[in-house]
């Protein structure tokens, strides 16, 4: 959701921190000085978080195993200096550094592979040619003849060693029909051709004998002709691998560093698990359990095993099942107005949080029911100087989010007030003026009752129909059919009904609306009455909804109505503030004169100053309460309730509070 009308919490992580006994105290006292961690709980350690730690600790030894692979190829005894100090790579987060050990030894290891493979196929083509290469001395013939099987003969090529018992050899001749021998160094080479019936016993005698059958290529190639081919493909494949072993070293050394300051680390990461590992045999370990932002995460996590020798900490996203405390992470200028959301509700963890638009609708109705320059500036004075003596602790976050909260309501008003001329009511009439209005077609709205009135009603009617888009769209996105229908309802009824009512009941015709369409509108309002009863019943049942779905649409009417108090209050503001002005200087004229007039000047003034300081003080805590009041009940009963839950819990993190000032309660 767009963060400036609606908002989400911060994403949070839960985290586990486990720790020595020994250390329990200084994790602890890290943990508080860094301030971010929403504890939940600290205790004894449990079977499944020792099985963790013996997770990770698996996961460190793959990683020291494939960052030593990789380094098989630097020549032992090398050394590297290093560059970078250890610590930097050891406090890092171990999902951080899993992540880019893998990506460094993933692109070797693949290369790797690839010469292993090429340095297999050049042993087993060398051993090939060396043991063929004897037989094609003795007959050259074609290689599918060396290796062939069929209905009734099959031949092969067995190397035997040069020691093999005489028996092994009658045996074989037994079965043969056929054979051609020869020798290489302290082996024997033997073709053999034989009966399909006799072949299993064949192979069982050279296995028997340490022999080994040979694997023959099925090729259309003479001997002569499949070694120079054999030749040149070794000294192909051998010219691949000493240019891909030389880029192997070369992209070793290129990172060798890095390899080296991972594998220090990991080893030093694999020493601290084994600790751990091993003090969770007994009860000498503490866990440390609860909720941290996101954002948060990886600062904490360096700054906690920077400063704690023996600890290990898990983190992981919130299962759906599980309800994370809820951080608000709205804007710098509307951040105050969380103080609001949270006297109805705290959003929950899921929820949206509906801060923006309660900090528009908010400060926007105080401003437009105060609407007066200098009770405005009175209460901005009043947040920055007064509100301290109403709290034990006004340095708290609290206070300060709610003396903002007034700035900028306050600020809404004086800006009303500059726009329509407004300074204690009409007060600059006494100073002849007529007018002091920035904007004389808003003074003459504002100042108009009636004008004032249909303004509330329009403010009503969007802020409402706001709150009902709202409703709807969580209706659709959580599946709730009763909701949408009833919002679907809601909507065709206002838009049909609105503009049937003018003109059936107020007689006034609306341009470009014939007849035929103020009957089209008479049946929209039908169907939206339909959905309205439809899912009452839905979401209360048959006899619940088929009653309250009246409420529901008188709710409409009543919801808009309510927001009439804008000008009432609007207009009560301005009328008292103007009724002392009077009252001060009737009374102030009725001093009787005395010798020189001075009585009538001296008394008269002093009794208008009095009446206007009176009667203004009370005005001004009137409207102040007044508007702050009717303000958190537009945006409470008939804005919050419509799609907004609530019930979630503040975010409240385990932190040294760091105060220039402290409040200190004397005792009686």
């Amino acid at each position: 959701m767009i963060p400036l009308v609606l908002n989400s919490p911060e994403p949070m992580l839960k985290v586990r921190v486990v720790t020595a006994k020994d250390y329990s105290n200084k994790a602890l006292k890290t943990l508080h000085r860094v301030g971010v961690l929403h504890v939940e709980e600290s205790a004894e350690l449990r079977p499944i978080d020792r099985e963790a730690i013996e997770h990770e600790r698996r996961e460190v030894g793959e990683l020291l195993t494939a960052i030593d692979d990789v380094l098989a190829y630097i020549p032992k005894g090398e050394r590297v200096p290093l560059g970078e100090d250890i610590e930097v790579i050891y406090t890092r987060p171990f999902d951080e550094t899993d992540s880019e050990v893998r990506r460094l030894c993933t692109k070797l290891s693949n290369m790797h592979q690839r010469s292993a493979k090429l340095s297999e196929e050049v042993k087993e083509l060398t051993e090939l040619s060396k043991y063929l290469g004897p037989l094609e001395q003795q007959t050259n013939i074609r290689l599918r003849d060396l290796s062939f099987s069929g209905s009734y003969l099959f031949s092969g090529v067995f190397a035997f060693p040069s020691e093999i018992p005489e028996t092994s050899l009658i045996k074989l001749k037994n079965y043969s029909l056929g054979s051609t021998a020869a020798t290489i160094e302290n082996e024997t080479i033997l073709y053999v051709i034989a009966k399909v019936e006799g072949k299993e016993s064949i192979e069982s005698i050279v296995k028997e004998s340490g022999g080994k059958i040979l694997q023959i290529p099925g090729e259309d190639l003479t001997l002569t002709e499949f070694l120079r081919v054999v030749g040149d493909k070794i000294h192909g494949l051998e010219e691949e691998l000493t240019e891909l072993n030389r880029e192997i070293e070369g992209k070793t050394r290129e990172n060798l560093e890095k390899l080296v300051l991972f594998r220090e680390a990991l080893s030093a990461e694999n020493e601290r698990l084994s600790v751990l590992e091993k003090a969770c045999e007994t009860k000498y370990v503490t866990l440390i359990e609860g909720w941290i932002p996101e954002t948060n995460a990886e600062a904490t996590i360096s700054e906690v095993r920077e400063n704690i020798g023996y600890v290990f900490i898990d983190t992981r996203r919130p299962e759906q099942a599980e309800e994370p405390p809820t951080k608000m992470r709205n804007l710098t200028p509307l951040k105050p107005f969380q103080v609001i959301v949270n006297l109805f509700a705290t959003p929950k963890y899921r929820e949206w949080d509906p801060t923006p638009i309660i900090a528009y609708s908010f400060a926007f109705f105080f401003g437009l029911m105060l609407g007066d320059v200098v009770y405005a500036i009175a209460i901005i004075l009043f947040a920055r100087y007064g509100l301290r003596f109403f709290d034990d602790d006004p340095e708290s976050e609290g206070v300060k989010l709610f003396q903002r909260t007034l700035y900028i309501s306050s600020g809404v008003a004086l800006i009303i007030g500059l726009l329509t001329g407004n300074y204690l009511g009409d007060f600059y009439k006494f100073f002849g003026i007529e007018s002091l209005a920035l904007a004389e077609g808003i003074r003459k709205a504002l100042g108009d009752p009636m004008s004032f009135i249909v303004l509330s009603l329009v403010i009503g009617l969007v802020h409402v129909n706001i709150a009902h888009v709202l409703a709807l769209v969580k209706g659709i996105r959580e599946g709730q059919k009763g909701v949408v229908l009833s919002k679907l309802g809601i909507f065709s009824l206002q838009i049909a009904g609105i503009p049937w009512i003018i003109h059936a009941i107020l007689h006034v015709d609306i341009p470009l609306l014939t007849p035929q369409i103020y009957s089209i509108l008479l049946y929209v309002m039908i169907l939206g009455t339909i959905l309205i009863v439809a899912s009452s019943i839905i979401q209360k049942g048959a006899f619940l909804g088929g009653i309250f779905w009246l409420f529901d649409v008188t709710g409409i009417l009543g919801d808009v109505m309510s927001y009439c108090r804008l000008a009432g209050v609007g207009l009560a503001t301005f009328y008292l503030a103007s009724c002392f002005n009077l009252m001060a200087s009737l009374i102030s004229g009725m001093v009787p004169d005395g010798p020189a007039g001075m009585v009538h000047l001296i008394v008269g003034s002093l009794v208008f100053v009095i009446i206007l300081a009176i009667g203004h003080a009370i005005n001004l805590i009137l409207s102040g309460i007044c508007c702050f009041v009717h303000s958190l009940r537009l945006c409470f009963v008939e804005f919050l309730f419509k799609f907004y839950e609530g019930g979630g819990r503040e975010y409240s993190p385990f932190r040294l509070r760091k105060r220039a000032f402290v409040p200190v309660k004397g005792g009686a």
